[in-house]
Protein backbone atom coordinates (compact mmCIF):
# COMPACT_ATOMS: atom_id res chain seq x y z
CA UNK A 1 0.00 0.00 0.00
CA UNK A 2 3.20 2.41 0.64
CA UNK A 3 4.20 1.87 -2.20
CA UNK A 4 1.27 2.34 -4.22
CA UNK A 5 0.86 5.65 -2.21
CA UNK A 6 4.28 6.96 -3.46
CA UNK A 7 3.97 5.44 -7.22
CA UNK A 8 0.47 7.82 -7.52
CA UNK A 9 2.39 10.86 -5.89
CA UNK A 10 5.21 10.37 -7.91
CA UNK A 11 3.15 10.29 -11.32
CA UNK A 12 0.91 13.55 -9.59
CA UNK A 13 4.22 15.17 -9.61
CA UNK A 14 4.96 14.22 -13.25
CA UNK A 15 1.75 15.77 -14.09
CA UNK A 16 2.18 18.77 -12.52
CA UNK A 17 5.32 19.17 -13.84
CA UNK A 18 5.21 19.00 -17.13
CA UNK A 19 1.86 20.83 -16.74
CA UNK A 20 4.52 23.78 -15.29
CA UNK A 21 6.76 23.41 -18.08
CA UNK A 22 4.00 23.95 -20.96
CA UNK A 23 4.69 28.27 -22.69
CA UNK A 24 3.69 30.79 -20.94
CA UNK A 25 0.48 32.78 -22.57
CA UNK A 26 -0.56 36.32 -21.48
CA UNK A 27 -4.74 36.22 -20.42
CA UNK A 28 -5.41 38.16 -23.12
CA UNK A 29 -3.74 36.15 -25.85
CA UNK A 30 -5.48 33.19 -25.36
CA UNK A 31 -8.56 32.60 -27.24
CA UNK A 32 -11.52 31.27 -25.31
CA UNK A 33 -15.13 30.75 -25.07
CA UNK A 34 -17.07 30.19 -21.74
CA UNK A 35 -14.16 30.17 -20.16
CA UNK A 36 -13.89 28.33 -16.34
CA UNK A 37 -11.73 28.62 -13.46
CA UNK A 38 -11.07 26.09 -11.05
CA UNK A 39 -8.93 27.25 -8.18
CA UNK A 40 -8.11 24.09 -7.11
CA UNK A 41 -8.01 22.96 -3.59
CA UNK A 42 -5.80 20.34 -3.40
CA UNK A 43 -2.63 22.19 -5.48
CA UNK A 44 -3.18 25.65 -4.63
CA UNK A 45 -2.99 26.84 -8.45
CA UNK A 46 -5.82 27.88 -11.32
CA UNK A 47 -6.83 25.84 -13.70
CA UNK A 48 -8.67 27.34 -16.73
CA UNK A 49 -10.41 25.00 -18.84
CA UNK A 50 -11.38 25.57 -22.77
CA UNK A 51 -13.01 23.34 -25.30
CA UNK A 52 -11.04 22.28 -28.61
CA UNK A 53 -11.24 19.47 -30.79
CA UNK A 54 -10.58 18.72 -34.75
CA UNK A 55 -13.23 20.33 -36.15
CA UNK A 56 -11.45 20.41 -39.60
CA UNK A 57 -12.00 17.24 -40.03
CA UNK A 58 -15.07 15.27 -41.52
CA UNK A 59 -16.52 14.02 -38.62
CA UNK A 60 -15.17 15.92 -35.50
CA UNK A 61 -14.28 15.02 -32.19
CA UNK A 62 -14.48 16.94 -29.20
CA UNK A 63 -11.77 17.65 -26.47
CA UNK A 64 -10.91 19.87 -23.78
CA UNK A 65 -7.77 21.70 -22.70
CA UNK A 66 -6.80 23.46 -19.85
CA UNK A 67 -4.23 26.14 -18.92
CA UNK A 68 -2.78 26.58 -15.42
CA UNK A 69 -1.72 29.69 -13.27
CA UNK A 70 -0.25 31.07 -9.97
CA UNK A 71 -1.61 34.73 -10.20
CA UNK A 72 -4.43 34.64 -12.97
CA UNK A 73 -2.34 36.76 -15.72
CA UNK A 74 0.75 34.21 -17.28
CA UNK A 75 -1.23 30.56 -17.94
CA UNK A 76 1.06 27.54 -18.66
CA UNK A 77 -0.07 25.53 -21.60
CA UNK A 78 -2.28 24.22 -22.88
CA UNK A 79 -2.46 20.27 -21.88
CA UNK A 80 -5.44 18.04 -23.29
CA UNK A 81 -7.46 16.33 -20.76
CA UNK A 82 -10.19 14.90 -22.06
CA UNK A 83 -11.13 13.48 -25.46
CA UNK A 84 -14.61 12.33 -26.36
CA UNK A 85 -14.24 8.48 -26.59
CA UNK A 86 -14.46 6.69 -30.21
CA UNK A 87 -17.28 4.40 -28.17
CA UNK A 88 -19.04 7.23 -26.62
CA UNK A 89 -23.49 7.64 -27.38
CA UNK A 90 -21.68 10.74 -29.51
CA UNK A 91 -18.53 12.15 -30.17
CA UNK A 92 -18.95 15.71 -31.39
CA UNK A 93 -17.47 19.06 -30.47
CA UNK A 94 -17.54 20.01 -26.87
CA UNK A 95 -19.06 23.35 -26.09
CA UNK A 96 -18.74 24.60 -22.02
CA UNK A 97 -16.60 22.45 -20.24
CA UNK A 98 -16.87 22.75 -16.27
CA UNK A 99 -14.68 20.77 -13.71
CA UNK A 100 -15.98 20.72 -10.59
CA UNK A 101 -14.36 19.32 -7.10
CA UNK A 102 -16.92 16.97 -5.86
CA UNK A 103 -16.27 13.74 -2.86
CA UNK A 104 -12.16 13.87 -3.49
CA UNK A 105 -12.52 13.98 -7.79
CA UNK A 106 -12.89 16.48 -10.56
CA UNK A 107 -16.03 15.87 -12.54
CA UNK A 108 -16.14 17.29 -16.02
CA UNK A 109 -19.52 18.62 -17.02
CA UNK A 110 -19.17 19.22 -20.99
CA UNK A 111 -21.82 19.78 -23.31
CA UNK A 112 -21.56 17.67 -26.65
CA UNK A 113 -22.78 18.43 -29.97
CA UNK A 114 -23.51 17.07 -33.16
CA UNK A 115 -24.53 17.87 -36.80
CA UNK A 116 -26.93 14.43 -36.62
CA UNK A 117 -30.33 16.05 -36.93
CA UNK A 118 -32.98 15.47 -35.57
CA UNK A 119 -36.44 17.13 -36.79
CA UNK A 120 -37.07 20.66 -37.18
CA UNK A 121 -39.35 22.84 -35.32
CA UNK A 122 -40.63 24.95 -38.35
CA UNK A 123 -39.71 26.49 -41.52
CA UNK A 124 -38.26 29.66 -39.13
CA UNK A 125 -36.23 27.65 -36.78
CA UNK A 126 -32.63 26.08 -36.81
CA UNK A 127 -32.52 22.47 -37.17
CA UNK A 128 -32.95 20.12 -34.18
CA UNK A 129 -29.48 18.29 -33.78
CA UNK A 130 -28.00 15.71 -30.75
CA UNK A 131 -26.50 17.90 -28.25
CA UNK A 132 -26.84 17.27 -24.55
CA UNK A 133 -24.57 17.71 -21.28
CA UNK A 134 -22.29 14.72 -19.87
CA UNK A 135 -20.55 14.08 -16.73
CA UNK A 136 -16.78 12.79 -16.38
CA UNK A 137 -14.48 12.19 -13.82
CA UNK A 138 -10.72 12.07 -12.78
CA UNK A 139 -8.62 12.16 -10.01
CA UNK A 140 -6.43 15.20 -11.26
CA UNK A 141 -7.55 18.26 -12.56
CA UNK A 142 -5.30 17.50 -15.32
CA UNK A 143 -7.46 14.43 -16.17
CA UNK A 144 -7.66 12.39 -17.98
CA UNK A 145 -11.29 12.73 -17.43
CA UNK A 146 -13.44 9.63 -18.21
CA UNK A 147 -17.24 8.71 -18.93
CA UNK A 148 -19.11 7.32 -15.42
CA UNK A 149 -22.31 4.93 -15.59
CA UNK A 150 -23.58 4.20 -18.62
CA UNK A 151 -22.12 6.68 -20.88
CA UNK A 152 -25.36 8.93 -21.47
CA UNK A 153 -26.20 12.34 -21.50
CA UNK A 154 -27.44 13.54 -18.04
CA UNK A 155 -29.93 15.63 -19.61
CA UNK A 156 -32.67 14.10 -21.41
CA UNK A 157 -31.99 12.29 -25.07
CA UNK A 158 -34.96 14.47 -26.43
CA UNK A 159 -34.02 17.78 -25.32
CA UNK A 160 -31.58 19.75 -26.74
CA UNK A 161 -29.57 20.83 -23.58
CA UNK A 162 -26.21 22.67 -23.18
CA UNK A 163 -24.50 24.37 -20.11
CA UNK A 164 -25.03 22.24 -17.41
CA UNK A 165 -23.47 22.45 -13.85
CA UNK A 166 -23.29 21.31 -10.22
CA UNK A 167 -24.82 22.48 -7.34
CA UNK A 168 -25.00 20.49 -4.11
CA UNK A 169 -27.95 21.07 -1.37
CA UNK A 170 -28.32 19.63 1.64
CA UNK A 171 -26.00 16.70 0.65
CA UNK A 172 -27.46 15.75 -2.61
CA UNK A 173 -26.62 16.90 -6.11
CA UNK A 174 -28.08 18.74 -8.59
CA UNK A 175 -27.69 19.64 -12.14
CA UNK A 176 -28.69 22.88 -13.37
CA UNK A 177 -28.82 23.55 -17.58
CA UNK A 178 -30.34 25.04 -20.14
CA UNK A 179 -32.98 23.74 -22.95
CA UNK A 180 -32.53 25.04 -26.13
CA UNK A 181 -34.31 28.41 -27.15
CA UNK A 182 -33.87 26.20 -30.70
CA UNK A 183 -36.31 23.81 -29.56
CA UNK A 184 -38.62 25.69 -27.98
CA UNK A 185 -38.07 29.39 -29.29
CA UNK A 186 -38.28 30.46 -25.19
CA UNK A 187 -35.13 29.12 -23.54
CA UNK A 188 -35.41 27.52 -19.96
CA UNK A 189 -33.77 26.72 -17.14
CA UNK A 190 -34.24 23.32 -15.71
CA UNK A 191 -33.20 21.41 -13.09
CA UNK A 192 -32.45 18.03 -12.09
CA UNK A 193 -31.27 15.47 -9.40
CA UNK A 194 -28.53 13.51 -9.87
CA UNK A 195 -27.25 10.04 -8.48
CA UNK A 196 -24.75 10.89 -5.02
CA UNK A 197 -22.10 9.52 -7.40
CA UNK A 198 -23.11 11.53 -10.13
CA UNK A 199 -23.37 8.23 -12.96
CA UNK A 200 -26.68 9.52 -14.05
CA UNK A 201 -29.61 11.69 -13.43
CA UNK A 202 -32.19 10.84 -10.97
CA UNK A 203 -36.10 11.39 -12.14
CA UNK A 204 -37.67 13.73 -14.20
CA UNK A 205 -35.93 17.43 -14.78
CA UNK A 206 -38.33 20.45 -14.00
CA UNK A 207 -38.68 23.56 -15.32
CA UNK A 208 -37.04 26.50 -13.11
CA UNK A 209 -38.11 29.66 -15.21
CA UNK A 210 -37.77 30.69 -19.16
CA UNK A 211 -35.85 33.38 -20.78
CA UNK A 212 -38.56 36.15 -20.76
CA UNK A 213 -39.02 36.34 -17.95
CA UNK A 214 -35.98 38.42 -17.10
CA UNK A 215 -36.89 42.40 -18.09
CA UNK A 216 -33.42 42.91 -19.15
CA UNK A 217 -33.62 39.45 -21.70
CA UNK A 218 -35.38 41.34 -24.86
CA UNK A 219 -34.66 38.50 -27.13
CA UNK A 220 -34.54 38.30 -30.85
CA UNK A 221 -36.75 38.59 -33.96
CA UNK A 222 -40.79 40.19 -33.59
CA UNK A 223 -43.60 38.45 -33.10
CA UNK A 224 -44.51 35.04 -32.70
CA UNK A 225 -40.43 34.35 -34.43
CA UNK A 226 -39.54 36.06 -31.23
CA UNK A 227 -36.94 33.98 -29.28
CA UNK A 228 -35.11 33.74 -26.00
CA UNK A 229 -31.32 32.14 -25.17
CA UNK A 230 -30.58 30.34 -21.69
CA UNK A 231 -27.19 30.16 -21.54
CA UNK A 232 -24.35 29.86 -19.07
CA UNK A 233 -25.82 29.22 -15.75
CA UNK A 234 -24.06 29.34 -12.38
CA UNK A 235 -24.60 29.07 -9.06
CA UNK A 236 -23.63 31.38 -6.04
CA UNK A 237 -24.32 31.53 -2.14
CA UNK A 238 -24.10 34.73 -0.63
CA UNK A 239 -22.67 35.77 2.68
CA UNK A 240 -26.87 36.21 4.24
CA UNK A 241 -27.46 32.84 2.98
CA UNK A 242 -29.28 34.16 -0.30
CA UNK A 243 -28.96 31.55 -3.45
CA UNK A 244 -28.27 33.54 -7.07
CA UNK A 245 -28.27 32.02 -10.64
CA UNK A 246 -26.12 34.19 -12.55
CA UNK A 247 -27.22 33.21 -16.65
CA UNK A 248 -26.69 34.83 -19.96
CA UNK A 249 -29.29 35.85 -23.00
CA UNK A 250 -29.34 38.96 -24.81
CA UNK A 251 -30.59 42.38 -24.45
CA UNK A 252 -30.82 44.56 -27.32
CA UNK A 253 -28.91 42.42 -29.57
CA UNK A 254 -25.87 42.54 -27.06
CA UNK A 255 -24.44 39.21 -24.97
CA UNK A 256 -25.04 40.08 -21.20
CA UNK A 257 -25.30 38.19 -17.95
CA UNK A 258 -28.28 38.74 -15.36
CA UNK A 259 -29.12 37.84 -11.52
CA UNK A 260 -32.06 35.65 -10.62
CA UNK A 261 -32.55 34.44 -6.63
CA UNK A 262 -34.21 32.05 -5.43
CA UNK A 263 -37.06 32.93 -3.18
CA UNK A 264 -37.14 30.18 -0.66
CA UNK A 265 -32.70 30.35 -1.00
CA UNK A 266 -33.36 26.57 -2.11
CA UNK A 267 -32.75 25.52 -5.76
CA UNK A 268 -36.04 24.33 -6.47
CA UNK A 269 -36.79 27.85 -6.46
CA UNK A 270 -39.17 29.89 -7.33
CA UNK A 271 -36.82 32.26 -8.92
CA UNK A 272 -37.43 36.24 -9.40
CA UNK A 273 -34.88 38.48 -11.21
CA UNK A 274 -32.90 41.27 -10.63
CA UNK A 275 -34.71 44.27 -13.35
CA UNK A 276 -31.01 45.33 -14.36
CA UNK A 277 -28.48 42.85 -15.94
CA UNK A 278 -24.99 41.98 -14.01
CA UNK A 279 -22.74 42.74 -17.45
CA UNK A 280 -24.27 44.41 -20.59
CA UNK A 281 -21.24 45.09 -23.40
CA UNK A 282 -21.43 42.10 -25.42
CA UNK A 283 -19.97 39.37 -23.16
CA UNK A 284 -21.02 36.48 -21.10
CA UNK A 285 -21.03 33.18 -20.03
CA UNK A 286 -20.10 34.03 -16.13
CA UNK A 287 -18.93 31.99 -13.55
CA UNK A 288 -17.86 33.25 -9.91
CA UNK A 289 -14.65 31.58 -8.02
CA UNK A 290 -13.02 32.49 -4.61
CA UNK A 291 -8.83 33.41 -5.33
CA UNK A 292 -6.58 31.86 -3.33
CA UNK A 293 -5.92 35.79 -1.92
CA UNK A 294 -9.81 35.48 -0.64
CA UNK A 295 -10.78 38.20 -3.61
CA UNK A 296 -14.22 36.85 -5.39
CA UNK A 297 -13.89 36.94 -9.10
CA UNK A 298 -16.06 36.49 -12.00
CA UNK A 299 -14.82 35.58 -15.14
CA UNK A 300 -16.89 35.65 -18.62
CA UNK A 301 -15.66 35.43 -22.53
CA UNK A 302 -15.67 38.77 -23.86
CA UNK A 303 -16.66 39.92 -27.15
CA UNK A 304 -19.07 37.31 -27.33
CA UNK A 305 -18.36 38.82 -31.07
CA UNK A 306 -17.09 38.92 -33.56
CA UNK A 307 -15.83 35.10 -33.96
CA UNK A 308 -11.91 34.69 -33.05
CA UNK A 309 -12.35 38.00 -30.61
CA UNK A 310 -13.04 35.93 -27.39
CA UNK A 311 -10.84 36.31 -24.32
CA UNK A 312 -11.13 35.55 -20.92
CA UNK A 313 -11.99 38.69 -18.61
CA UNK A 314 -11.91 38.61 -14.80
CA UNK A 315 -13.43 41.12 -12.82
CA UNK A 316 -13.56 41.95 -9.23
CA UNK A 317 -17.13 41.27 -7.36
CA UNK A 318 -18.36 42.52 -4.22
CA UNK A 319 -20.71 39.92 -2.64
CA UNK A 320 -23.25 42.72 -1.07
CA UNK A 321 -25.16 39.60 0.83
CA UNK A 322 -28.01 40.82 -1.22
CA UNK A 323 -26.83 40.13 -4.52
CA UNK A 324 -23.14 40.43 -6.64
CA UNK A 325 -21.80 43.69 -8.02
CA UNK A 326 -18.93 44.28 -10.05
CA UNK A 327 -16.19 46.54 -8.23
CA UNK A 328 -15.55 49.70 -9.37
CA UNK A 329 -12.02 50.26 -10.76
Amino acid sequence: MKRLAIIVASCFAAVTAAVAQQPTVALKDIYIRDPYILADPRSGRYYMYRSTGSDDTPNPKGAVEAFTSDDLENWSGPVRVFDVPDDNWITGRVWAPEVHYYKGKYYLFATLNSDIEWKKRDKNMPPYTLRATQIFEAKRPEGPFLPIGDKLPATPTDEMALDGTLWVEDGRPYMVYCHEWVQIGDGAMKLAELKKDLSAREGQPVTLFRASAAPWSTGSGEGDKKTYVTDGCFLYRTSTGKLLMLWSSFMNGEYAIGIAESTTGRITGPWRHRPEPLFSRNGGHGMVFRGFDGVLRLVIHAPNSPSGAERARIFELEDTGDTLELKKR
